[in-house]
């Protein structure tokens, strides 16, 4: 399944993520890639939003094949992880036919409905078949989900959300990312399928790399 990688414009970002390609697992590089470790450094590094905290960030698509089949394996992880370390997800539109499906991410995240969304979301995508492309569909399911339909509809529009569809390119594009499910742990070390070898791998190295940045942290 290929994507294209144009930019994806909005009011206040336009920005362009040119990097190359294959598809919608396809994990960017930045700089040179350190295949032994199934990662590659971020450089410079990102700041973090929890500083007190180990910060793992996955970056994802309602709509890609590729981050369904992830799930699982992030989800186990999720319920498992240290409590100092802090599990955020983004939903970047990294091409402008994603867009809706963003928008949507954020608006389940702000009125507090983020994981039972995501879980109806992929279901319907992937299970059901259906592209969920069309806002009013979209806040259709939302209200079988406990959401009011209308302020749904309100809030994918609102300045929260385009506040946070721009953050979200802006890390991704600082990260070098040009394709999902791709993982940043503690703004320092970018991973993904292609990196890590497969969605265990990812796991592994999010393991790793934690250890290390909670010693070099003092959160041993």
């Amino acid at each position: 399944m290929l994507f294209s990688r144009r930019g994806f414009l909005s009011a206040t970002i336009k920005t362009t993520l040119a990097a190359s390609v294959g598809s919608a697992g396809a994990i960017g590089l930045v700089g040179t890639a350190a295949a032994a470790g199934g990662y590659d450094l971020i450089n410079p590094p990102q700041n973090t939003s929890t500083p007190d905290q180990v910060e793992v960030i996955e970056f994802f698509w309602l709509g890609c094949p590729h981050c369904y089949s992830f799930e699982p394996s992030i989800s186990a992880w999720e319920e498992s992880k240290p409590d100092n370390v802090a599990f955020i997800r983004e939903a970047p539109p990294l091409n402008p036919s994603w867009e809706q499906h963003s928008r949507a991410f954020y608006a389940a995240q702000l009125m507090g409905h983020e994981e039972v969304f995501v879980k109806a979301m992929f279901n319907a995508i992937h299970e059901e078949r259906k592209n969920m492309r069309n806002p009013e569909v979209i806040a259709e399911l939302a209200a079988t989900l406990g959401m009011d339909k209308d302020k749904f509809r309100k809030t994918m529009d609102s300045f929260g959300v385009q506040t946070k569809l721009n953050r979200s390119m802006q890390l991704a594009k600082a990260a070098g990312l040009s394709g999902v499910p791709s993982v940043v742990i503690n703004g320092k070390y970018l991973t993904g399928a292609s990196l890590a070898g497969g969605n265990d791998g990812i796991i592994n190295v999010i393991n790793e790399t934690i250890a290390i940045e909670k010693q070099t942290m003092g959160l041993e």
